[in-house]
């Protein structure tokens, strides 16, 4: 049963992050980011929450795999960083959407793809499965810094 409550803990936290993050989406996903010039390549607004929501679910999978294997030395480091990377992720939605600044928001995600990287390597030293379940989140955020680098360029 406490194995259980580590799962859903894990990924719970994940999704609370987008939660938080979302808070500053939904003040100007349907105002400013409407009236933005975006690259051609920008999908329906409607990928984003399926996408996000499949990403933090993997993302919490993942560090419930590193969480069990906690008598090994490397772990705590290893989720030390998840964590970081967390904020850092929570931190580009409150850039980019609540203060509205693309260039912040472009500062954050290369920092946060450096962690998401950094990360992706120390879990899949403990856990090959935790580290493979970050691959899509790493791919998605190199997608998501092509668009910011477009969206800040064409305005």
């Amino acid at each position: 049963m406490k194995k259980y409550l580590r799962l859903i803990t894990s990924i719970l936290v994940c999704q609370l992050a987008g939660v938080i993050g979302s808070f500053s989406t939904f003040s100007s996903v349907n105002t400013w980011y409407k009236t933005l010039n975006k690259p051609c390549f920008t999908p329906p607004s409607w990928v984003f929450g399926p996408a996000w929501l499949t990403l933090y679910t993997l993302m919490g999978i993942a560090a419930f795999l590193i969480w069990e294997k906690r008598k090994e030395n490397n772990v705590k480091g290893a989720l030390t960083i998840f964590g970081i990377q967390l904020v850092a992720n929570t931190l580009w939605s409150i850039f980019f959407f609540g203060m509205r600044s693309p260039l912040l928001g472009l500062i954050d995600i290369i920092i946060l793809w450096i962690l998401i990287f950094l990360t992706t390597i120390k879990f899949m030293k403990i856990s090959k499965q935790a580290g493979l379940l970050l691959v899509p989140y790493l791919l998605w955020v190199t997608f998501a810094t092509a668009l910011n680098i477009g969206i800040l360029l064409l305005n």
